[in-house]
């Protein structure tokens, strides 16, 4: 069984997959080229950051869960 990704996944567990990767960029997801983000990886949730930056929490959750 595979381990879904929800609003409360840490962005540290999503970036570990290339291909999640990918999804976060097409959604313009801000933090991945932020410095600040690898000292705070391990305790941003996917859902605070969404928003934070007004994106489409359940729609990168899909895609994100398809990829996966």
């Amino acid at each position: 069984m595979k381990n879904e990704i929800t609003k409360d996944t840490i962005l540290a567990k999503i970036l570990d997959n290339p291909k999640n990767v990918e999804i976060l960029e097409k959604h313009n997801f801000p933090c991945l080229g932020c410095p600040c983000v690898q000292y705070e990886m391990n305790d941003l949730k996917l859902g605070q950051i969404c928003g934070m930056y007004q994106i489409d929490l359940e729609k990168l959750l899909e895609e994100l869960n398809k990829a996966s």
